[in-house]
């Protein structure tokens, strides 16, 4: 007689067990690239705070460097008073006064404002729903966009150093509660530079990733050391 066979036992998944398997499956990997999505968000955002703070902020050590470096050679403090206010500034330098031409002084090409890096404008140019901090070169290279995403730039004038109240955390547009009144341009011995950098807000409020606009404020007080050589 032939030995019985044995009835197999084994068996596939049913089609219901497939399919709540699949939906597990796809909830989890949804929540994994929500949970990606977002990361990457971040960390844009995060790249574009830190290139816009970075570029702002090389923009206002050349800034104050050549503010501070105003007058040089002159009898006035350097700016240009009919073409600087709360927004702009303009200022002058005669650097090569006594730079030696074939063994003498050039007086006459050198005796004037009248050469590259002698005469800067530092201004706001709006584009593109930005706003650019823009360096003018009168005599030299022209116009050159130092940093964008610029929300303003706002300058005071003081005849001293002066403290004053940064918004809380570094936000805000703008500095208030100087120490000292304001004085008029010609008679500025100390110049107060606050720039705002905006960041555009990412995403719409109530969705997943949303981050609000956000707003950081660059600061740097300037002493116009030539203020006082007219009195040498």
């Amino acid at each position: 007689m032939s030995p019985l066979k044995k009835k197999s036992s084994s068996s596939g998944f049913s089609l219901l067990e497939l399919l709540i398997a699949m939906a597990i499956t796809m909830v989890l990997v949804t929540a994994a690239v929500t949970l990606l999505a977002s990361g990457l968000r971040m960390r844009t955002r995060e790249n574009q705070k830190s290139d816009a703070l970075a570029d702002t902020q090389r923009a206002l050590n050349i800034m104050s460097r050549e503010i501070a470096n105003a007058g040089f050679n002159l009898n006035n403090n350097g700016i240009v008073t009919t073409d600087s206010g709360p927004n702009k500034i303009r200022v002058r330098s005669n650097t090569n006064k006594y730079e030696v031409d074939n063994g003498s002084l050039n007086n006459i090409s050198r005796n004037n404002v009248g050469e590259e890096e002698e005469d800067i404008t530092y201004f706001l140019n709006e584009a593109e729903n930005t706003k650019y901090l823009v360096r003018h070169d009168e005599f030299g290279s022209g116009s050159t966009v130092l940093a964008n995403r610029i929300d303003s730039l706002n300058i005071y004038y003081f005849d001293r150093k002066v403290t004053y109240t940064v918004p809380s955390g570094g936000a805000g547009s703008d500095i208030t509660n100087f120490s000292s009144p304001q004085v008029s341009k010609e008679n500025a011995k100390y110049i107060v530079i606050a720039i705002s950098v905006t960041l555009d807000a990412v995403g719409t409020p109530g969705s997943d990733g949303y981050q609000p606009g956000h707003s950081v404020l660059l600061c740097s007080d300037v002493t116009l050391r030539n203020w006082d050589l007219r009195f040498y």
